[in-house]
């Protein structure tokens, strides 16, 4: 922890930016962790990556409905914001931006940022629009924080690689840091929405990390046809009759392009319905 006094809570754009702005005049490097709120012990790695390597830390706590697809889970997804400003005071976080979507989006908005080429794949795929909604309120975030460093989770691979994108392309001077996938003792990896797993549905889950598992086994054991090891993970998927596989790829980190072979560094990402529920995860090999 790095300071005692609780954060200040900033609701308004004006507010926020003023704040950070007094910060950096002062030389404090500042970091940023941009959240959705109903933090989990994934989120507080990423505020404590932020204070290890930065002198102050802001994290914004924002349900951004543009990322939503109209038959997705906005409406309910969890808002615990008494409990998320008690979690990051005890980490010492310095500033919280909680703005409403009116004060974000100013009603209907009508300006969007997307990184064509990338968007459409993988979870983009199966969501349309969802990170044309990502990258249109990140940026706006960068540009009311301007932070020097920006942690994400690996867990949302896809979204670190366009963000990365979107950064470079747009010049935004903001550091991207991938902070790993943190997982419950027996694998799973946290997530938000596994609070609407029911407990039946919270052990089939688990098959997503098998999946993973057997793949890294293989590649371990020699492999390195990339359709031979994503067949062997969707053969795992498989086996349980009452979850959905939506994607199993193998692809370049960062172009998200599928890949023939295991050479250099690749990325395994799964995406599958678990009852009415979403999750995904996904490992990195590297040759």
């Amino acid at each position: 922890m790095r300071t005692s006094a609780p954060p200040k809570v900033c609701v308004t754009v004006a507010d926020m930016r003023s704040a950070c702005r007094e910060l950096r005049a002062a030389g404090k490097r500042l970091g940023f962790v941009p959240t959705m709120g109903a933090l989990h012990a994934g989120h507080v790695s990423l505020v404590r990556a932020a204070s290890a390597q930065c002198n102050v830390v802001a994290v914004s706590i924002f349900v951004n409905p543009t990322q939503f697809g109209p038959k997705e889970d906005l409406a309910k997804y969890p808002r615990p914001f008494e409990n998320d400003c008690t979690a990051l005071e005890k980490e010492g976080v310095d500033l919280i931006f909680a703005p409403t979507v009116e004060e974000m989006y100013g009603g209907a908005g009508t300006t969007w940022v997307t990184v064509e080429g990338l968007s459409e794949k993988l979870d983009g795929r199966s969501r349309p629009g969802h990170f044309r909604g990502v990258t249109t309120v990140v940026s706006k975030l960068f540009h009311i924080v301007e932070p020097d460093v920006a942690f994400f989770g690996q867990k949302d691979a896809a979204q670190v690689a366009i963000i990365r994108r979107m950064v470079r392309d747009l010049n935004i001077p903001a550091e991207i840091v991938s902070c790993p996938i943190v997982r419950e003792p027996d694998g799973l990896a946290m997530s938000s929405r596994n609070a609407y797993l029911s407990s039946e549905d919270r052990q089939r889950a688990l098959v997503l990390h098998r999946s993973l598992n057997g793949v890294e086994k293989a590649f371990r054991e020699g492999e390195r046809s990339a359709p031979k090891l994503a067949q062997a993970g969707r053969a795992v998927i498989a086996k349980e009759s009452e979850v959905r596989l939506d994607y199993f790829e193998i692809v370049d980190p960062e172009t998200l392009d599928p890949v023939e072979s295991v050479a250099g560094k690749v990325l395994v990402a799964v995406a599958a319905y678990v009852g009415p529920t979403r999750l995904i995860d996904n490992i990195l090999l590297d040759s």
